[in-house]
């Protein structure tokens, strides 16, 4: 996604301003600028400041703000900050946040404060909102907004403007009102350009889309993103197991669930939470990268011990430890690259059961020509290089079967980890290096070794 330049030198601007005034003690000044200032740039700005200054600005926030600037602060942030208010100050700051919204906030509560918070909303707020709670996280139950309009397919536009108009406000990002029955089952939608085109006579029924898609209320927020791509959507009917209409997911916190994944997918290349805090405390970041280092270690540690088992080998062989790095690497850039590949066909919903075989059998074959290629020019280079056909030959043939088994390991390590219920995202990185390590030291030693006996 492209960078906004301007956006952020304006958001730069604004923060060094703020530093300045909160070192001059200007406190008054930065509660003024703060009341000016949108909620996704505050939350922006708390993002992008010191743990310390971020307490000094959550103070000089005006109550008003407090809901709007909650959701748009990534998780790792809102938490501690949510903690350090009293329920009565949550539950009144969150009373105007979207259904959804609030849940998801609620649902990072300790459990005393969960309850305080609620007694302390008002009857309707509560029940919308212990309703939200009893669909399970990262669902479509949990994403959807109840504030929905529906019509009956028996009245006309006439009659629908004049409700509207009565009513007084749509739900934020409304484009499609969804014609119900007597037992709130959806029989379709209706586009609002539609109302406004169409003659006053004209019923609902006669200008309904009958074809509108819902989404079961069970369905994984993963697989409403990809619908919502794939359709180009911007809103969407959620349902029961009997088609009963219970909500709405819009294109917002469609937005929210796109840019979650691809966080988490980036963040776990590198065996980190996808909610890490840029400025979080020193000794919580290192605790929490010391897990996927620790593994790591012991992952070297086995590669290292392949190499061990060949020490007399290289001993008797000295060029060989010139070169045996370059076989490892070769298998990991390539199998990196398959990796990758498939990582995003998971996320994308491209590769299942049916399919998963023949992709295997493709990138295998890619891996095999890949090697084939790259171990004549390998052997041509350390030929030429140290003029010895034996050596060209071994790290030759390694390097064939390193590439091939990257090729195989690339495509099966992120089908195995997905039906282990491991994230191939954070565990496939390290596996896959682990595997192609071992393989090409391995591989290349033990020809060597073999080439030395005989």
């Amino acid at each position: 996604m492209p960078v906004d330049n301007s956006e952020n030198a304006h958001t730069g601007h604004s923060l060094d301003q703020l530093n300045q005034a909160l070192s001059s003690g200007m406190f008054v000044h930065v509660r003024n600028m703060l009341q000016k200032m949108a909620a996704s740039d505050i939350a922006l700005i708390l993002e992008s400041s010191p743990p310390s200054a971020r307490q000094v600005l959550w103070q000089l926030i005006d109550q008003e703000q407090i809901g709007d600037i909650l959701d748009e602060l990534s998780e790792e942030l809102k938490d501690p900050l949510i903690r350090s208010m009293s329920p009565e100050r949550v539950a009144k700051a969150t009373a105007s946040m979207d259904t959804d919204d609030l849940a998801y906030i609620l649902r990072s509560l300790p459990d005393a404060v969960y309850k305080q918070v609620l007694q302390s909303m008002t009857e309707q707020n509560r029940q919308r909102v212990e309703q939200a709670l009893s669909y399970p996280d990262e669902t479509a139950g949990s994403l959807m907004n109840t504030d929905t309009v529906t019509l009956r397919p028996d009245v006309n536009i006439d009659v629908v403007l004049r409700y509207l108009r009565q009513r007084g406000n749509l739900p934020d990002t409304t484009d499609t009102l969804y014609v119900v029955d007597k037992q709130d089952k959806v029989l379709g939608g209706v586009r609002l350009a539609d109302l406004l085109t169409c003659a006053p006579s004209t019923t609902i029924r006669n200008i309904m889309d009958p074809d509108i898609q819902s989404i079961p209320v069970s369905m994984s927020d993963s697989e409403v993103a990809q619908k919502f791509e794939r359709n180009d959507w911007v809103s969407a009917p959620v349902v029961d197991s009997d088609g009963k209409l219970l909500g709405r997911i819009t294109i917002d916190d469609v937005v929210d669930v796109i840019r979650e994944d691809a966080e988490h997918s980036m963040m776990g290349m590198a065996g980190m939470d996808d909610d890490e805090d840029t400025f979080g405390p020193v000794l919580k970041s290192t605790l929490r990268r010391s897990l996927w280092l620790t593994i790591n270690l012991f992952a070297a540690l086995l590669a290292s011990s392949v190499s061990n088992m060949f020490e007399g080998t290289i001993e008797q062989f000295a060029t060989i430890a010139i070169l045996m790095t370059i076989v490892p690497s070769m298998g990991g850039v390539a199998g990196n690259q398959t990796l990758a590949l498939v990582i995003r066909g998971i996320a994308l919903g491209h590769i299942g059961q049916s399919n998963a075989r023949w992709l295997i059998g493709k990138e295998l074959s890619i891996g095999f020509l890949n090697g084939l290629m790259w171990s004549i020019l390998v052997f041509i280079a350390v030929l030429l290089w140290k003029d010895d056909m034996a050596l060209a030959g071994l790290i030759g043939s390694a390097m064939l079967i390193n590439m091939t088994v990257a090729g195989l390991a690339g495509a099966s390590i992120p089908l195995i980890l997905k039906r282990l219920k491991i994230d191939p995202a954070l565990a496939g990185g390290m596996v896959l290096t682990t595997v192609t390590d071992v393989v090409g030291l391995f591989a290349f030693l033990g020809l060597a070794t073999l080439y030395l006996m005989h």
